[in-house]
């Protein structure tokens, strides 16, 4: 079949050059691993990786929920009435450390 259909896209010009540098060193270029990509999605059915959602360490996971918990009003947190009383909470929060 004859290759004659433009597809145009836009992307991070740096994204570009490191896939032009690494499809080079499989001897393809640019628009050959594309065409690769649209070929496996048409054979699977779908989007030919996995597509999850990013994973994070258990330290920003547990403030993730911890944001989260006190969005919702699972936790009950300080009121102040001044940033003033707040720095003199954080002065005896840091004292008994």
């Amino acid at each position: 079949m004859a290759k004659s259909a433009n597809l145009n896209i836009r992307i991070d010009p740096e994204i570009k050059k490191d896939a032009e540098i690494l499809f080079k060193s499989f001897g393809i270029t640019v628009s050959d691993a594309v065409n690769l990509f649209l070929h496996q999605s048409l054979m699977v059915g779908s989007l030919p990786f996995e597509v999850r959602q990013p994973r994070y360490n258990a330290e920003t996971e547990a403030a993730m929920q911890e944001a989260d918990d006190i969005i919702t009003g699972k936790v009950q947190t300080k009121s102040f009435s001044s940033f003033q009383d707040f720095l003199s909470d954080m002065e005896g929060d840091n004292a008994e450390v």
